[in-house]
């Protein structure tokens, strides 16, 4: 939940808001320009890809479930962090944050910085997931959850548990 107290980011590094027509019944955030955003949102009909920006929808008095995601570098895991601290100020009143995905920006094991970097972020959001690297992807092959590895069948079934029974979830 969001905490009084907390310093909100300046506002260059704040994501804006945007308003859309429709509800989904999950957003997905990039923090930064490549998070994977719309490729995590393909992967569900129901999933909508909010770009770079809050999701809010006027007249919906829910707020809008948002997942963040970033890359696995530095640049990704301080606007993940950027972007927790603005959810965290409370300047996102209308979103509801499930957690933060975070996803491998190259193959093999994350270098020990970034993942004590990863370790940080994390403890700003209510849950964290890591997608694997997947070259498929990035070849342009389409987004299928039937051949998606494992990590990504797991983060669908543990995010729609959180959606449909409001479970607590589990990181991978």
């Amino acid at each position: 939940m969001p905490q009084g107290g907390v310093r909100a980011p300046d506002q260059v590094d704040r994501l804006p808001t945007f308003d859309h027509r429709m509800a989904a019944e999950l957003w997905w955030v990039g923090a930064h320009g490549g998070a994977g955003e719309t490729t995590l949102a393909g992967l569900d009909p129901a999933w909508r890809a909010a770009s770079h920006a809050w999701p809010r929808v006027p007249g919906h008095h829910a707020p809008s479930r948002v997942v963040l995601t970033a890359r696995s570098n530095v640049h990704g895991l301080r606007a993940a962090q950027s972007a927790a601290t603005q959810w965290a100020a409370g300047l996102a009143p209308f979103v509801q944050l499930i957690g933060l995905v975070v996803v491998a920006d190259a193959p093999g094991k994350m270098p020990r910085p970034i993942r004590e970097l990863t370790h940080l972020v994390s403890g700003g959001v209510p849950r964290t997931w890591h997608v694997p690297w997947n070259e498929a992807w990035r070849l342009g092959e389409p987004t299928a959850l039937d051949t998606a590895p494992r990590q990504v069948r797991r983060l669908v079934d543990d995010l729609n548990a959180v959606i449909r029974h409001g479970a607590p979830g589990t990181a991978n």
